[in-house]
């Protein structure tokens, strides 16, 4: 069995300054067997750290459309972001990736998927996060869990890190894999260890953001 954070950021996103470094120091501390690097709207922090990680590595992206954010996950060709939601779609299945909806009901957040949205995409999607650690009201994280359960659709957990400390804080123990087939195996067996986080680290992130922005100009 290995601990799998199925919900990670970098410092290839806007709002993260984690090294590649620093990700894998936190996760060989909390003995981490597997990571999927979501970064927003690209693939290239997952892509170097799958060939310097110890651990496995599964290339993701947090993918911004036009209708809120969808996860791919085993990647092989980044997904440029503000496409129709359908068409992130067709291109993750068109590499042989599994669709993700992050956060589906997180109605804090803009960058949550449109319900209509959701509801449309049900027949292509393979996956529920049904507990992220930075969503703030618990029922919205629990509407996921039941949305997952009433549909017959794999269940995800992650931290949401954008902070070297926040990975792990949420995982699945899930069975160890080798590609995409076993890992939807393994997902379907494994074990949700949820844990919410600060809510200092959302002050951190708008930081993040806002830091970089003032560097850019």
């Amino acid at each position: 069995m290995l601990k799998a954070d199925l919900h990670v950021h970098t410092s290839y996103s806007p709002d993260s300054k984690t090294s590649l470094q620093q990700v894998i120091a936190r996760c060989k501390e909390i003995e981490i067997g597997c990571v999927a690097i979501t970064d927003h709207n690209t693939i290239l922090g997952a892509l170097k750290l799958r060939e310097i990680a110890p651990f496995t590595v599964i290339v993701g992206e947090e993918i911004n459309t036009r209708s809120g954010e969808i996860i791919g996950y085993f990647l092989t060709e980044e997904i440029p972001a503000m496409l129709p939601a359908e068409e992130t779609v067709r291109r993750i299945k068109e590499q042989g990736g599994l669709v993700c909806i992050p956060h589906p009901f997180d109605r804090l957040r803009t960058s949550a998927l449109r319900r209509r949205t959701l509801e449309a995409l049900l027949p292509e999607i393979d996956i529920i996060e049904v507990f992220n650690s930075r969503v703030l009201l618990s029922r919205h994280n629990l509407s996921a869990r039941l949305f997952a359960q009433d549909h017959g659709l794999l269940a995800s957990a992650g931290s949401d890190a954008h902070i070297a400390s926040e990975i792990g804080g949420t995982c699945v123990v899930m069975p160890e894999f080798n590609d995409r087939e076993e890992f939807r195996l393994a997902l379907a067996q494994g074990v949700l260890v949820c844990h919410k986080a600060s809510l200092w680290v959302h002050l951190w992130s708008i930081w993040a953001r806002l830091e970089g922005r003032i560097k850019r100009r």
